[in-house]
């Protein structure tokens, strides 16, 4: 608490505001989608993007392909960006677990463990368990085919740390491995990295009960379901960035009456965790958008479950 105290003062100024309510789809809309972009508001940058591109198929085709062919370099080069970065960053993540364990010493990572422990096989449990089901149940396509071509996405998302950063790898393995429609896939994965936060909520939860835990506050059944609540709703306004989803639970656990500074106590081991909880929270984004090209009767390249009838598998769907 001594140590990040200050730090999770700061992060909490940084994520001050209402939590959800009408002012929060009001503000969707930007006064100035600069503004908005220089303050990474992304639900208001996708919102202007969306205008935008709507505009674009409503002016006449030779004035409107100039520009798509300056998006589309734009988009090439920090695709290029994002791939030299990820070169780096192995080396990148193992100094910054190095410090964190350097600065606590081995003592307080043991104190840690069964809390990281609790997220981790939650998490473990919803990305192999509940999203297999899902792709079972809803997609009729194989989990297994589904995670092994994924694969890219998870690394890239465990690496970074950020839905944001691994976007371009989930829309290319979207497209080319798993054969979902690039009008889909441009629509789906941008909105889920910003609104769809599965390992973030999960996270959230059972740190506010942690923390309550470590100050000795009894949470009533009643304030265990309002965790439920708030995690849900504030993960879809968490940034896709790296520790996004901090100042967010600090006016979770306050409004429960917690104090909002205990969330200094995980921060020094907040970024193994942070890498963990991308991964569901990208796989969630591809389940989305496979069941959505599913049902729009495309053809995807996933086996189909066996025994389902009208599977999604390589043929019978509209390319």
């Amino acid at each position: 608490m001594q140590t990040y105290s200050g730090e999770a003062d700061d992060r909490k100024k940084e994520g001050s505001g209402e939590l959800f309510g009408v002012n929060t789809i009001v503000h969707i809309v930007p006064r100035n989608p600069i503004s908005a972009a220089a303050k990474t508001e992304l639900l208001s940058v996708i919102f202007i993007a969306l205008v935008f591109g709507v505009a674009l198929t409503r002016i006449p085709r030779e004035k409107a392909r100039p520009v798509e062919q300056v998006l589309d370099g734009v988009n090439e080069a920090i695709m290029k960006i994002v791939g030299m970065v990820m070169e780096i960053a192995p080396y990148a993540v193992a100094a910054l677990i190095f410090s964190t364990t350097a600065r606590f010493g081995w003592g307080i990572v043991a104190t840690l463990v069964s809390y990281a422990a609790c997220v981790l096989t939650g998490l473990a449990i919803h990305q192999f368990v509940v999203f297999s089901i899902l792709l079972a149940l809803l997609c009729r396509v194989n989990p297994v085919d589904f995670f092994r071509k994924i694969t890219p996405v998870m690394v890239t998302a465990f690496s970074t740390s950020s839905s944001n950063a691994t976007l371009p790898t989930s829309i290319r393995t979207a497209e080319e491995d798993l054969g979902v429609p690039p009008e889909i896939a441009g629509f789906v994965l941008p909105l889920g990295a910003t609104m769809n936060m599965n390992g973030t909520a999960l996270f959230e939860g059972v740190t506010c009960v942690f923390v309550a835990q470590v100050f000795g506050i009894s949470l009533s059944l009643g304030q265990q379901a309002a965790i439920i609540v708030l995690s849900v709703i504030t993960a879809v306004g968490a940034a896709g960035v790296p520790g996004g989803s901090i100042p967010l639970l600090m006016m979770v656990l306050e409004t429960l009456g917690v104090p909002g500074g205990g969330i200094a106590i995980i921060l020094g081991f907040d970024r193994i965790l942070d890498m963990c909880r991308t991964v569901p929270n990208v796989t969630g984004d591809l389940t989305c958008a496979v069941f959505i090209a599913r049902t729009e009767g495309c053809a995807l390249k996933l086996e189909p479950m066996q025994g389902w009838p009208g599977s999604a598998g390589s043929g019978g769907g509209r390319e």
